[in-house]
């Protein structure tokens, strides 16, 4: 039955106009989207709202079935085909003109959804897992419609999608647990992007993604970590940024028996309260204390310098630079950090 209406079609002399028809306004369509896009991309660029950069993105590659949309159009109106013929080619120019919308709309509100959370504080993580469920939400949305407009009936289908599940879901038992253990993530909030986390297992680094199978974590050497949502979930995690980036810096400083424990208390406060004016990431509030913790070693007084630094990965720079004014100011002080010390008997045989 199909051969022979497409041989019908191709005995049509008409066929050839069709194509003509069709190619030249494809390519004068082409022309013209391309010249809006130019004049697109200036205007956004001279605008401080990121909105209209958005929506200019999220149009571009769909306005390359918006073209072939019109292309077929113009095409099929300026045709003689026989009324099935121009059904079959509307049906067509249906389903390509709700795909590219579908496409522009999911991309679009993703985007808009993403900046919105990044502006305000909502409680929710941006993050490409949940770019991903608005996608797929409003793409089934659109795939819907296409099928009601071309008068399948969506009831069937659905059942047959629905016996069809458990299998699917067998097959995909790792991708389906990644993925509901990404919405876990989600919505629970242990972790947000941009934290820096350590798990159990070692690893540790910045949240750089949650996406519908895997977590990537940047470490500190700049690679890129890429750890299943499963495996994420069930590990113990620490969260250097919660409840705050703040987190308290404990420094241990070991001196001689013959010091003075109030003279290097007050040292060590001197010397951290200085360098919180000029050291990145050191806090003078709250300020700086010792306590004679862990006190008495085997050969050592030991303190704690305690300090409050801005974020987990300033504590480096931070120790970096008080150990070095401790230890110039030790010198001047003449206070000793002794070396560590044995004694050994000797037992005559």
């Amino acid at each position: 039955m199909a051969e022979s209406l497409w041989r019908e079609l191709l005995d049509k002399e008409d066929l050839l106009i069709f194509g003509a028809v069709l190619v030249a306004s494809a390519v004068v369509l082409f022309v013209a989207r391309r010249v809006a896009i130019g004049l697109l991309e200036r205007w956004a660029g001279r605008t401080a709202s990121r909105i209209d950069d958005m929506l200019l993105h999220s149009v571009r590659h769909p306005s390359y079935l918006w073209v072939l949309a019109l292309s077929l159009y113009i095409a099929l109106g300026t045709s003689s085909f026989s009324a099935r013929y121009v059904d079959y080619g509307l049906k067509a120019l249906y389903v390509i003109i709700v795909l590219s919308i579908t496409f522009s709309l999911a991309n679009l509100t993703s985007r808009l959804v993403r900046r919105y959370i990044e502006k305000t504080d909502v409680g929710v993580t941006a993050t490409g897992l949940s770019q991903s469920v608005i996608k797929g939400f409003i793409l089934a949305i659109g795939l819907l419609i296409i099928l009601n407009g071309l008068g399948v009936s969506i009831t069937p289908l659905l059942t047959a999608l629905g016996v069809g599940g458990l299998a699917v879901a067998l097959a995909l038992q790792d991708t389906l647990s990644n993925f509901f253990a990404g919405l876990h993530i989600l919505l629970e909030r242990p972790i947000k992007v941009g934290d820096y986390i350590k798990l159990d297992s070692g690893e540790e680094g910045y949240v750089m993604d949650v996406g519908w199978r895997t977590t990537r974590i940047r470490k500190l050497q700049n690679n890129i970590v890429v750890i299943p949502n499963s495996k994420l979930a069930q590990s113990v995690i620490t969260n250097f940024c919660l409840p705050e980036k703040r987190m308290s810096l404990l420094i241990p400083i070991g001196v001689s028996y013959e010091s003075d424990p109030d003279d290097v208390e007050r040292i060590l406060v001197e010397e951290a309260k200085a360098a919180a004016g000029e050291v990145p990431g050191l806090l003078a509030d709250p300020p700086p204390f010792v306590r004679f913790i862990p006190g008495f070693g085997d050969f050592s007084l030991d303190f704690t310098l305690i300090c409050q630094v801005s974020e987990f990965v300033d504590q480096y720079l931070v120790q970096h630079e008080l150990r070095k004014r401790i230890f110039r100011r030790f010198k001047d002080e003449g206070i000793e950090i002794p070396f560590p010390i044995r004694t050994v008997h000797l037992k005559k045989t």
